[in-house]
């Protein structure tokens, strides 16, 4: 096969499992954003935090990183309900919700950032696993394990959070939170109580993300940085408060950042995508799958 043929496959395929990378970091902020019209900022500080819980369960436990982060889902769910039940007191019930709210995450943000460098430093850390460096060989294609094992992460956190969202009363209640919050009381459930729900669900989403987040590269406190404006770019342009349009936004913006990197050169990658989102927006405003 000709050697650009193996290289435009190989590039389509690292993109698509890179693309479920970005699903797996910007799967809380749909919920939260598109789901609650929450805007969290600070959701990458939180992937960070997980992905040093990660780092502390294998350096000095010798546990796998995503187990450890499955070992402290409940931690990071305890806090998001924390986090919400502050910003609901501080701004929600005041039906405050303007730039004073959004600095609120700002603030979260940045004291996530310091602490963390006053407690690891500015050193980049990695994790150690058996699936980290080998690749699966099938004929011309290769998939690296170390993007292999993120992607299946991420589509089986999409997937059985769709199934809740969607076959449980809960899920159903997340949903119609941000549409009709009266017709909401009406089935006795408690908006507020909703939301906290969702937005413990959201972090621990991070908790997952931040673990495939070290295992695909290594990490240092600001690094959360470089995804802001990716999150929220691939919610928007799958849709807001759609998983399936999230994860096809994902994957479109993971195949042309590689294609771009692969062919035109790794700085040229972020210009190419947002050139994308930009472009799919004036086609289609809603996103892909928004109504």
């Amino acid at each position: 096969m000709d050697v650009s043929l193996d290289l435009l496959i190989n590039a389509i395929v690292s993109g698509l499992l890179l693309g479920g990378f970005y699903a797996a970091v910007s799967i809380g902020v749909a919920i939260s954003f598109g789901m609650l019209d929450i805007v969290n900022i600070a959701h990458p500080a939180f992937i960070l935090l997980g992905s040093y819980v990660a780092y502390i369960g294998n350096t000095y436990f010798g546990i796998d990183p995503i187990l450890a982060a499955v070992i402290l889902l409940p931690a990071f769910y305890a806090l998001g309900m924390a986090v919400y039940q502050v910003y609901h007191v501080a701004f929600e019930r005041r039906d405050d919700q303007s730039l004073r709210g959004l600095s609120f995450f700002f603030g979260l943000l940045f004291i996530s950032e310091v602490s963390l460098v006053l407690a690891f430093g500015v050193d980049y850390r990695s994790v150690q696993a058996p699936y980290i460096g080998p690749s699966l060989d099938l004929l011309v294609i290769q998939l690296p394990w170390r993007l292999l094992v993120p992607f299946l992460v991420a589509m089986a956190m999409v997937v059985g959070l769709q199934i809740f969202l969607s076959r449980s009363f809960i899920g159903r209640a997340i949903q119609a939170v941000a549409q009709d919050q009266l017709a909401l009381r009406l089935m006795a459930a408690s908006p507020v109580r909703i939301k906290r729900i969702a937005f413990g669900l959201s972090f621990a989403t991070a908790a997952l993300a931040g673990a495939v987040l070290i295992i695909i590269q290594p990490v240092e406190p600001s690094i959360g940085r470089e995804y802001i404006g990716r999150i929220f770019a691939i919610c928007v342009l799958g849709g807001l408060g759609s998983f399936g349009g999230m994860v096809i936004a994902a994957m479109t913006l993971g195949i042309v950042e590689n294609l771009t990197s692969t062919f035109f050169g790794p700085s040229w990658a972020p210009a190419v995508s947002f050139g994308v989102l930009l472009i799919t927006l004036a086609v289609r405003p809603s996103g892909i799958l928004g109504r």
